[in-house]
């Protein structure tokens, strides 16, 4: 692994991750130094807060990001109007098959076009959001830092039938909102 590799290289190797399925008791957990599950899975503001440095010694970070996730909240949102998806990682298939009418139309009337219109969008304003705090990145990270901003997957907003993320391999699941590199 990256984490391993630099690792050896002489690096502090440090994961912070948003979502409790990337928890500290995954195999994911192998070759940091520091694997910290955040507070809130929305809160990039927060690992910026939370990043720290020696000056002796480089750093390697990775940030698992999840304000791009269902129910694409920031802190301090609601989404009380939107349902908690249970099941295969909170993917609904075929929205548009009447074979099981009842599921159907329970999907129809939670996910509308225009309801999916504006979670697709609010997404969206979500990356806008974590775009405008690397300035604040930018000004925090010292020389000889590495890093990673990331999110665990992509998500699906009606493409061919589906609404949510995995465990489909299907293209859109693979476009995630990343950033790497190493500070010189």
């Amino acid at each position: 692994s990256l984490a391993a590799f630099l690792k050896q290289q002489g690096y502090k190797t440090n994961a912070l991750v948003s979502l409790p399925v990337l928890n500290q008791t995954t195999c994911l957990n192998r070759h940091y130094d520091r694997y910290e599950l955040m507070e809130h899975h929305n809160d990039f503001n927060a690992m910026l807060d939370a990043l720290k440095f020696d000056p002796e010694q480089p750093s390697f970070y990775i940030m698992n990001v999840g304000e791009t996730h269902y129910p694409y909240t920031l802190v301090g949102e609601k989404a009380e109007d939107l349902p908690i998806l249970h099941g295969v990682h909170g993917v609904f298939k075929h929205m548009d098959d009447d074979s099981d009418e009842a599921s159907s139309d329970k999907f129809k009337q939670l996910f509308t076009g225009d309801r999916m219109a504006a979670l697709q969008d609010k997404q969206r304003k979500n990356v806008e959001f974590l775009d405008s705090l690397f300035e604040k990145l930018y000004d925090i990270v010292p020389e000889n830092t590495y890093l990673m901003v990331t999110a665990d997957h992509g998500e699906l907003f009606g493409e061919d039938g589906f609404f949510g993320h995995g465990p489909i391999l299907h293209e859109k699941v693979f476009e995630v909102p990343f950033v790497e590199g190493k500070f010189k």
